[in-house]
C-alpha cells in the first residue's frame, strides 16, 4: 500500500491540487490528512489564495482514499463543509509489519507521547516543520512539515510511504 501523509493546508487550493498531482504520480492508495484543513488560524496570517470552500471541493473528490484526524484549527463547521469524517482526535494504521499513530501534533507528539509499542511511528503536523527521527524508546518521530504554510524556511512538503519506507517529498 502507497501512502502520502500531508498536513497544514489552511484554506490554500493551490496546495491541494500538486500534493494530489504527487499522489497521482506514485500512485498512492491511501491519502491521510493530517489536520488543520480549511481554516488558516488565528496565529497565521491569511495566505495567498485562501479558498477554503474549494479546499472542500478539492478533497470532498478524493473522499474514498482520505483518512483524517482534526488538528487545533480544525471545527465542527469544518466538519459539515467535508464528506469525510475530521474530528477524531487520532487514528491508528498497521501496513503489513509497520504501525503507524496519526494525530495533528498539539495533543500527541514527542513530548507527549501515547502508550505504543517500539516499533510505532508516530506521524503528526501542526509545527509545520519537517521531522524524521527515532526516540530513545523506539517510537519513530516523523512530520512530513506543512503543503502550504512551511516555517524556519523549511520547503512545503509531504510524506510518502511507498509499502516499505517513508520518506519526505518536496511539494
Amino acid at each position: 500500500m502507497k501512502i502520502v501523509f500531508f498536513s497544514d493546508i489552511h484554506g490554500v487550493p493551490s496546495t491541494v491540487e500538486k500534493v494530489l498531482a504527487h499522489a497521482d504520480r506514485l500512485k498512492a492508495d491511501q491519502l491521510v490528512l493530517l489536520g488543520d484543513i480549511l481554516y488558516h488560524g488565528p496565529r497565521n496570517g491569511v495566505p495567498g489564495f485562501y479558498d477554503p470552500p474549494k479546499v472542500a471541493e478539492l478533497l470532498n473528490a478524493r473522499r474514498e482514499q482520505i483518512l483524517a484526524v482534526r488538528g487545533n484549527c480544525d471545527a465542527e463547521v469544518d466538519q459539515m463543509m467535508l464528506k469525510f469524517p475530521i474530528m477524531s482526535d487520532y487514528a491508528e494504521l498497521s501496513v503489513d509489519a509497520h504501525r503507524f499513530f496519526l494525530t495533528h501534533g498539539h495533543l500527541w507528539n514527542a513530548e507527549n507521547l501515547p502508550a505504543l509499542p517500539p516499533g510505532t511511528t508516530l506521524i503528526h503536523g501542526h509545527t509545520h516543520i519537517p521531522e524524521d527521527r527515532m526516540l530513545e524508546c523506539g517510537i519513530r518521530i516523523f512530520n512530513p512539515g506543512s503543503i502550504s504554510l512551511p516555517k524556519q524556511q523549511t520547503p512545503q512538503s509531504f510524506g510518502f510511504f511507498d509499502g516499505e519506507t517513508l520518506t519526505h517529498q518536496k511539494l
